[in-house]
């Protein structure tokens, strides 16, 4: 209970100033109609409600078994370590709840033109193929820009054939993987895999990750307008 207490501590401090921000507004300058306003104090307090029950499931679930995974998936072989690898990352992303907000008001903005469903899929199989050069980067003991700058050249090359309506979505796509889900079990499933592979520093080779993981759905959602836009 005293961890629950603390998550409700913590997102009720994370919400207060935003809360506090939209209450002063009202009374100086906005004024929105009074049922508007007392939606938003409602949905204010089931944020809160809301974001400190998902904080604490995740703590007690989704981050010991990222761990566990990570750690129990190296002893199998490298091919088995990358094939589900990619997967994780690639189920982790669709469950991603930052991935179908975008997605959904990027299909509401085009008119249907971005299908949501397509462009969810893209993402995650960009993660998934960023998990994947993460596992690789490890298992080579590469150095960080190694991974990223042959990455970020691709995605300038890629910049001058990508469709214009496409390009701000890809990057905006690289930012929301970046969620509640996906960062906290990919970081843990990261770290141990690293933990049981010999001579490899848990900080300098555990991290890094959402780095590629940001990467993978730029490079994928640019290649979708290439070859769809």
């Amino acid at each position: 209970m005293e961890d629950l207490k603390k998550e409700f501590l913590e997102v009720f401090q994370a919400v207060l100033p935003v809360s506090l921000l939209i209450v002063l507004l009202q009374v100086t300058l906005v004024r929105m109609p009074l049922a508007d306003f007392v939606q938003f104090l409602l949905s204010a307090a089931l944020a809160i409600v809301g974001l400190a029950l998902f904080l604490y499931g995740v703590k007690l679930g989704l981050l010991p078994l990222g761990e566990m995974l990570g750690s129990e998936l190296p002893g199998r072989g490298v091919t088995v370590l990358l094939v589900f690898g990619f997967m994780l990352g690639f189920v982790v992303t669709v469950a991603e709840p930052d991935v179908r907000i975008f997605t959904s008001q990027v299909s509401q903005a085009s008119d249907g033109f971005v299908s949501q469903n397509v462009l969810i899929y893209s993402i995650s199989l960009g993660v998934g193929i960023s998990v994947l050069l993460a596992i690789l980067r490890t298992l080579f003991n590469l150095q960080l820009a190694h991974v990223l700058l042959p990455c970020y050249a691709l995605v300038f090359a890629l910049s001058y054939f990508v469709p214009r309506d496409y390009f701000p979505i890809a990057f905006d796509g690289g930012a929301v993987t970046t969620g509640p889900i996906t960062v906290p079990f990919l970081l843990a499933l990261y770290v141990g895999v690293v933990s049981v592979l010999a001579g490899r520093s848990e900080v300098s080779q555990g991290f890094g990750l959402v780095a590629i993981a940001s990467i993978g759905p730029i490079l994928a959602v640019m290649l979708l307008g290439v070859f769809f836009g």
